[in-house]
């Protein structure tokens, strides 16, 4: 059901050489550009007429308006399970406690006395979520996107999600109910591309954004990359990427329902076991098919990602090898199941999220540890982190330097202006003295 690649033996190479022996999904962003660039260009063009013909043409739904009346949002919230609402909740609480403390505060750096650089943070004005509403639900990806953008404090907080023939053409209610209790009321029947071009762009229901966040598929992606300078964007995300590094002390029973967890996202998930134990391999390999068979999604999606080129068994000759292959691969989650795992994680550089130990699953990080689960995808936690409250802050900074402190480095600026061809900017310091430079220190 999973295919092995064994790297015990022999060295193991170093840097693109090692990545290029790992286990990854094909996932061509710039083939996907050229298709849904129309699909922007029209939404350019045409506004809110071009969202409900694409919804007709790609959700099988005649939309008589885009954005989702308000008492829409009110029944989804009072038809919900309480259950899932008590569920939801609780998720929201323990994400606001993480969120809260990454918000960042201005900070003031006296270079010299009468002169000093203040940085101060300052929230992106509005910003559009992408909720995916494909093959499955994620109102737990509402909570990733809104809790992090209103402890930034952005003032506009705008969300899209697919247009569902069976809800009558909105959203999922779970979608809506969740928008609801963050007090998110501006909400769009609007899926993949045509979304995010919504939001780059504008239509006459739904103003421009500065930035644009949330998970998706390809199609999401390219319009993410199409859009890149135009408006920000979090990250052009991939299929989704688990990799687990364990000993002979992990449960295999543990390992194999982790693996399959993340297998049932789509059938382009990755599920990837490094480990320097046989044993634990065979065991795991044999661990996974009852799980398999006992679940749902077998066919379209699980089956199919265990089986594919992005899914692996590695073998490797101990944990010290095993870390520098996860760290080569930059997993979107990766999971710590060896001895001393706290230890091990604190060495490893590459990953979106990090859980320690056997009670720390993904799944816990999906919905209710506090984390955030929008994350890198693709190798790209090498040198990109997850949705925080930073994504939606800019840094400012505030130069303020009286005439005695500009006085004392003047010649330097002047010096440096001069050596790259730059004499105006020189002359604009010159100007403030009666052209003759001080001599500064």
């Amino acid at each position: 059901m999973i295919s092995r690649i064994d790297l015990r033996g022999d060295a193991l190479p170093e840097g693109p050489a090692l990545r290029d022996l790992l286990p990854r999904a094909d996932f061509d962003v710039q083939a996907a550009l050229e298709k849904v660039r129309p699909i922007c260009e029209a939404v350019h063009h045409r506004g809110d007429a071009a969202l409900i013909d694409f919804a007709e043409k790609f959700d099988g739904v005649k939309l008589d308006q885009v954005r989702v009346p308000a008492q829409a949002l009110t029944r989804a919230l009072e038809e919900l399970d309480p259950a899932v609402r008590a569920a939801l909740e609780e998720s929201i609480r323990r994400a606001r406690l993480v969120h809260r403390e990454q918000r960042r505060t201005t900070h003031t750096t006296q270079v010299v006395p009468g002169g000093s650089v203040t940085e101060k943070w300052v929230p992106v004005d509005r910003v559009g979520l992408y909720a995916p509403g494909g093959r499955s639900v994620y109102p737990s990806s509402v909570i990733m996107n809104v809790v992090p953008a209103q402890e930034a404090g952005v003032e506009s907080v705008a969300l899209a999600s697919p247009a569902q023939a069976e809800f009558g053409g909105l959203p999922h209610p779970t979608i809506l109910a969740a928008c609801a209790l963050l007090g998110v009321d501006e909400v769009y029947a609007a899926g993949g591309a045509t979304a995010v071009a919504m939001f780059a762009y504008g239509t006459e229901s739904c103003p421009p954004a500065n930035m644009v966040t949330g998970p998706g598929n390809i199609w999401v992606a390219a319009a993410k990359r199409y859009f890149t300078g135009k408006i920000g964007i979090d990250a052009e995300a991939g299929p989704t990427e688990i990799a687990v590094l364990a000993d002979a002390t992990a449960d295999p029973v543990h390992v194999a329902s982790d693996l399959i967890s993340q297998a049932e996202h789509d059938p382009l998930a990755a599920a990837v076991l490094v480990t320097d134990s046989v044993e634990l391999a065979d065991a795991v390999e044999k661990e996974l098919e009852p799980q398999v068979a006992a679940t749902k999604h077998i066919d379209d999606r699980i089956v199919p990602a265990l089986k594919g080129r992005q899914s692996a068994i590695v073998l490797v000759d101990g944990v010290e090898e095993g870390l520098r292959v996860v760290d080569a691969y930059g997993a979107e989650h990766l999971e710590i199941q060896t001895a001393d795992a706290a230890a091990v994680a604190d060495r490893v550089r590459n990953a979106g999220a990090i859980f320690i130990g056997p009670w720390a699953p993904v799944s816990l990080g999906d919905y209710a540890a506090g984390s955030n689960h929008v994350l890198p995808t693709g190798g790209c936690a090498c040198h990109s982190s997850g949705l925080s409250v930073q994504s939606f802050l800019r840094g400012i900074h505030i130069v303020d330097y009286t005439k005695d402190a500009l006085a004392d480095v003047a010649h330097h600026v002047v010096t440096l202006a001069e050596a790259e061809d730059l004499p105006a900017h020189g002359a604009a310091i010159k100007a403030r003295f009666g052209w003759k430079v001080p001599e500064g220190k």
